[in-house]
């Protein structure tokens, strides 16, 4: 069982470190796409400021309205190269968690997926008896030879967790906490000792409370991080459809101002407002999106994953790893 439970910690640790290599993946293609939307909003400034200094020939625009649009250019240049060296970075960053060298790895996806969705009905906390750090501990437990502990822990309780990462409201609040009650209970109960000497069988329960203890706040670092990753996912779902809603609103808006530019209705630093804003918010969608993707890869982290259970050792006709990761 000691050497099981070794086993669940690699597991465990294989589970950290596809999380990372997945988060790594989306911040690369995070990069990417603000990338593409940055050069988006350069050619969008140099063709404004071309049609400035049209209409500056021609008396209908200022020297300030050209001005001001130059720094605009100038801004929207000077992002792309840190954008740049962060894909860089990151794709070196990428190829070492794979094993390789930097360089040796390459990407060829460049826009985000899209976000898988939370089921409606939620997430049975039993799930969380999936993760390896989870069994490790159960399984350190049933080495201490306490059979009834070991059976009790061998379950979780029947709780439900919702797409907020709330418990069901049926459900009794303290349900966990009895759980734990019953379950430490069960270390003051009778132990098999099977001739031992009693000071044999205290050292055993001493060694079931240590363990049990250490049970317990595996499973419970486990609800929270669950809990953590759907209510931050949630809301986060929320802020990227304010933020859809404010773009739409923001880009209407810069439309009526450039309208009213041309008719001579207001001056340029209105519609430069405008522009600005809407240039802000198309980057923020972007890094919200991401933001919502990474908050899915932590739940399924926090989840732990029966695909651990598949580890083997590479044999001699295993594969190495890709040089290129597709999406």
């Amino acid at each position: 069982l000691t050497a099981n439970a070794t086993l669940e910690d690699v597991r465990a640790a294989a589970v950290t470190l596809s999380g990372k290599i997945a988060e790594t993946w989306v911040n690369i293609l995070l990069v990417r796409e603000r990338l593409d939307v940055a050069w988006r909003q350069l050619e969008t400034n140099e063709h404004i400021l071309k049609l400035l200094r049209f209409r500056f020939v021609n008396s209908l625009a200022t020297a300030l309205d050209v001005l001001q649009q130059e720094e605009t250019v100038a801004g929207s240049q000077a992002v792309l190269p840190g954008l740049k060296a962060r894909e860089r970075a990151l794709l070196n960053e990428l190829a070492v968690l794979m094993g390789r060298m930097p360089g040796q790895v390459a990407v060829e996806t460049r826009t985000l997926p899209a976000v898988p969705a939370v089921p409606d009905t939620g997430l049975p906390a039993d799930l969380l008896a999936a993760r390896p750090d989870v069994r490790a501990a159960g399984l350190r437990l049933q080495a201490s030879d306490w059979s009834v502990a070991a059976a009790r822990a061998d379950r979780l309780p029947a709780l439900r967790l919702t797409a907020r990462g709330e418990f069901f409201a049926e459900q009794v609040p303290n349900l966990f906490d009895n759980w734990l009650a019953n379950l430490a209970g069960s270390v003051t109960g009778p132990i098999f000792d099977a001739g031992r000497r009693e000071a044999e069988v205290e050292r055993t329960r001493a060694v079931v409370r240590e363990r049990l203890a250490a049970y317990e706040a595996v499973v419970a670092r486990a609800i929270q991080e669950v809990q953590d990753a759907l209510a931050t996912g949630y809301f986060q779902g929320l802020e990227v459809q304010a933020l859809d809603r404010q773009l739409a609103a923001a880009r209407k808006s810069n439309r009526q101002a450039s309208f009213r530019y041309q008719n001579g209705l207001i001056e340029y630093n209105v519609v430069l407002t405008e522009l600005l804003n809407v240039q802000r918010l198309e980057q923020s969608v972007v890094q919200a999106r991401a933001d919502l993707l990474l908050e899915r890869i932590r739940l399924g982290r926090a989840l732990g994953g029966a695909w651990t259970l598949e580890l083997d050792e590479p044999g001699p006709e295993a594969p190495s790893t890709q040089r290129s990761i597709h999406g």
